[in-house]
């Protein structure tokens, strides 16, 4: 296939913008898919302001979903015109890294040293999602088929939001009656207070200060909400647990301040699973970090990605186990994406996703 297409492209720090390229022409194990809907991340935020750095010219975005247009000649078991999702981490599943059992960080070590977060490719390393075509890499390890009947602004969220949500509980452990704090409500804690919920929580508290994001954060499965714009924090948290503090908590913002709040509740031998992407260096206090004799443990997580991470989260999309429609809040035609990325990044309206709609 070949012709032209139109692209969410980065230009320079504080510029991306709708751009013609040529469709990506495929390799044998590749798959390309017409982009149907996509979305905005904080990740690409970060990307707009040149706090994470990815080549000029680049098409930004990692979240597709769309319909299979052509396949290479080795991917099996798909057909053209089927619905799919891939995941914003699409791993090759021959890396030293995903078979050590870790598929988000398939760059591994190279002959310059580690690569962090070389499974994340789409708006990284290749052209991304922002666009009307896609070209996903390792299409036979990659692409997840849409269940009949779920719409893509219900398996909007999978290919990174709910994954890197989900991926947070599960680095923290948790388990049946633990006690999770969840520091900001932005999509992933949202995402995060939802996990947290399904892997057994007996109590979820979330943190924000935004009311539709507490708000949300309820009908997500928060038991309580904290707003720090009325409450100090900490003081409320280790008041809410009598003293002993949580046994769990996430940060999911990439602050100073939310990683050191998620720090000072943490009980003795407590779990702080973060999820932030920080642009600056972060510092731990000594005595929220009890001289490091707290027996804490600090753990990060790259969203899972690969077609059976997907399928297991559209099926509890499928099963009713969540819905994640509503935190679609917007909607924009791809000619208006520079509009869109303007009304995200500066969280207007109270916008939490937006789709990107390419027809």
């Amino acid at each position: 296939m070949s012709g032209m297409m139109k692209a969410a492209v980065f230009v320079k720090p504080g510029r991306i913008e709708i751009d013609d390229k040529p469709i990506p022409a495929i390799g044998a194990n590749d798959a390309l898919i017409r982009i149907t809907t996509t979305t905005i991340c904080g990740t690409d935020v970060h990307i707009l302001k040149g706090e994470y750095p990815v080549a000029n010219g680049l098409t930004i975005g990692h979240e597709p979903v769309g319909v299979i247009e052509k396949l290479g000649a080795n991917v099996q078991g798909y057909a053209e015109g089927q619905r799919v999702i891939a995941g914003a981490i699409c791993p090759s599943f021959t890396s030293y890294a995903c078979q050590d059992g870790c598929s988000a960080q398939d760059g591994g070590h190279t002959a310059h040293g580690y690569k962090p977060m070389g499974g994340w490719r789409f708006g990284n390393t290749i052209d991304g999602a922002q666009a009307e075509y896609l070209l996903v890499p390792d299409g036979q390890a990659n692409l997840s088929p849409v269940p009949d009947g779920l719409s893509d602004e219900q398996v909007l969220m999978c290919p990174d939001i709910l994954s890197t949500g989900f991926a947070g509980a599960e680095a923290a452990n948790i388990r049946i009656g633990d006690t999770v704090a969840v520091f900001a409500q932005g999509p992933i804690g949202l995402c995060a207070t939802a996990g947290a919920r399904l892997r057994g929580a007996g109590l979820v508290i979330a943190v924000d200060g935004v009311d539709e994001r507490l708000t949300m954060a309820t009908k997500l499965g928060a038991d309580v909400t904290v707003d720090f714009r009325t409450q100090d924090v900490v003081s409320e948290i280790l008041k809410i647990t009598g003293g002993r503090g949580v046994d769990a908590s996430i940060e999911a913002l990439g602050l100073q301040s939310t990683f050191e709040s998620a720090l000072r509740v943490l009980k003795p031998g407590g779990r702080l699973s973060s999820l932030g992407v920080y642009s600056e260096d972060l510092t731990i206090p000594l005595g929220a970090f009890c001289a490091g004799l707290g027996d804490h443990t600090i753990v990060t997580s790259l969203c899972p990605g690969g077609k059976e991470r997907m399928r297991r989260l559209m099926q509890i999309i499928e099963s009713g186990r969540i819905d994640l429609g509503p935190m679609v809040t917007h909607s924009y035609a791809l000619d208006q994406i520079v509009e869109a990325y303007d009304l995200f990044s500066h969280q207007r309206d109270g916008v939490l996703k937006v789709a990107i709609k390419t027809a």
